[in-house]
């Protein structure tokens, strides 16, 4: 049997090709920290890529308590499912937040943060964050735009409904607009 060449062997496979030029952000995670990510993963948060490898993921989040939210909501889906996805405000190295989409898939459903694959896509373009919110603020957006009700995001968040419906309120008031089918459109970016 022929053995390949050695400049052949030292061409990198087709599944690392795939990985490093996708066009999204692609990340392996080991319980919830950075294992390895692609070229455009570490563009898109403002990172080279040897910088988050071995990372929690918690760097990319605007604050610690938004990564354990995520965290505690993806968790229980993830055990069900095997799969989880939203669309949530992501950190920049630098600290500019955006929008970006994204899909994680778990390789064992008893334990899914114990290795999982995420693809991220930012999608700042058709959703800029224009409005300075709080962590809370952002957690209610998201779930706004999820189609969640004030109940359900209620207890999602562990917190009362009429919390809920102030945070609605600010929000209203933060986007200048007259309604919460208002502030769901401004939140999806088509206004």
């Amino acid at each position: 049997m022929r053995q390949p060449s050695p400049e052949i062997a030292s061409e990198p496979n087709d599944f690392e090709l795939a990985f490093q030029f996708a066009g999204v952000g692609l990340c392996i995670s080991r319980e919830r920290v950075i294992g390895r990510c692609n070229r455009a993963f570490a563009d898109m948060f403002g990172y080279a890529q040897d910088e988050l490898n071995g990372r929690s993921l918690d760097c990319l989040y605007p604050s610690p308590e938004e990564f354990e939210h995520t965290g505690s909501r993806g968790f229980p889906v993830m055990q069900k499912s095997g799969c989880y996805s939203d669309e949530r405000i992501m950190r920049r190295k630098n600290g500019a937040l955006f929008w970006c989409h994204v899909i994680g898939r778990s390789l064992n459903r008893d334990q899914p943060f114990a290795c999982a694959v995420w693809s991220f896509e930012d999608i700042s373009v058709k959703r800029p964050v224009r409005v300075e919110l709080t962590g809370r603020e952002r957690e209610v957006a998201q779930l706004l735009i999820d189609g969640k009700t004030s109940k359900e995001i209620a207890r999602i968040l562990t917190i009362s409904s009429r919390t809920v419906e102030a945070h609605r309120a600010r929000l209203i008031q933060k986007f200048n607009v007259k309604s919460a089918v208002e502030l769901i459109s401004k939140l999806v970016g088509l206004t």
